[in-house]
């Protein structure tokens, strides 16, 4: 841990592993910093610490959280050396969420697959170019080193290594308990802004792009997108390669499916989602969910309905 550190990112695992002594586990959690200090996490919370990073204890696995400060600073020195020295000494090694910018600056990510927060995915690959970022995985296990996506995605991780360490029925058992998916439907691309990144650079495609956003249900071609824009269908394309990487149907269909997840938000039904947002249909609103996120969109809307819709009257929260 470090400064910072998400405390969900600390404490999600440790409960995955602590309840799983309940049933006959046998884990040992010690909680670890650089300089063997006592940690404020991210919610201003002080959690002990039991030793230095740098000792010479070896571990079964380490877990490296993440924070806010990453990726928006460097990974210090320490940290860097921290997770070298560690790795060296463990079986595995696993990031949760930003944690994947600690091993990426160790050099445990070089030639492997990982991922972090669908927001740093970007980055991340840009630092560490030989490293192959899955945007969209929940984790990802390379041989012995893991990472996981966003914050609660620490618990998925944790009992993918529950699984390998004690098998499905203690992982079910563990997974019940915390009433938590034992392997959750789709990737993190169903928690986040599909359409991320800055705008074109070409006035052209600014000016097609802004038509689209501005009124997404109308009936486009790429032949009237190009009169739009006074190119060719030819050159529209090619800018949409080369600034979008994309073409300009897939473009669109990407604005029209972030527009259909806020109307299923807003408690629309999928058919009445797949009008307003220019699907026409509730079978293309459904193929365009499951290839982007492996779920139907009745199944996004369920996952993502408002909690104060099922809170009781009066309910508080402390």
């Amino acid at each position: 841990m470090f400064e910072g550190a998400k405390m969900l990112d600390v404490a999600g695992p440790s409960e995955v592993f602590a309840e799983a002594c309940l049933s006959g586990a046998d884990y040992r959690i010690s909680m670890l910093s650089a300089d063997g200090n006592d940690v404020r996490t991210s919610i201003g919370m002080r959690i002990p610490v039991d030793a230095s990073a740098f000792s010479e204890q070896r571990y079964d696995t380490v877990l490296v959280a993440g924070g806010e400060v990453f990726p928006s600073t460097p990974v210090r020195d320490e940290l860097r050396d921290a997770a070298v020295h560690l790795a060296d000494r463990s079986g595995r090694i696993a990031s949760i969420c930003t944690g994947a910018f600690i091993l990426g600056a160790a050099g445990l990510l070089d030639g492997k697959r990982a991922t972090t927060h669908w927001k740093h995915t970007e980055e991340l690959a840009r630092r560490h170019p030989t490293t192959a970022v899955q945007p969209d995985a929940i984790f990802v296990k390379d041989h012995t080193t893991y990472s996981s996506a966003g914050v609660t995605a620490g618990i998925d991780l944790a009992l993918a290594l529950l699984e390998e360490d004690h098998g499905q029925d203690m992982t079910r058992v563990v997974a019940q308990s915390l009433v938590v998916y034992m392997q959750r439907a789709g990737g993190q691309s169903q928690f986040s802004t599909t359409l991320q990144g800055p705008g074109p650079r070409t006035p052209i495609l600014r000016r097609v792009v802004d038509q689209l956003k501005a009124d997404p249900t109308r009936p486009y071609s790429v032949t009237s997108l190009a009169e739009l824009a006074r190119v060719s269908p030819r050159h529209l394309t090619r800018l949409f390669h080369e600034e979008l990487n994309t073409t300009p149907a897939k473009y669109l269909e990407l604005i029209r499916f972030d527009l259909a997840k806020a109307h299923l938000n807003a408690g629309h039904s999928v058919t009445l989602a797949a009008e307003l947002s220019g699907f026409g249909t509730s079978e293309a609103l459904r193929r365009v969910f499951i290839s982007q996120l492996g779920i139907s969109p009745l199944k996004y809307q369920h996952r993502f309905r408002s909690a104060g819709s099922t809170r009781p009257s009066g309910a508080t929260v402390p």
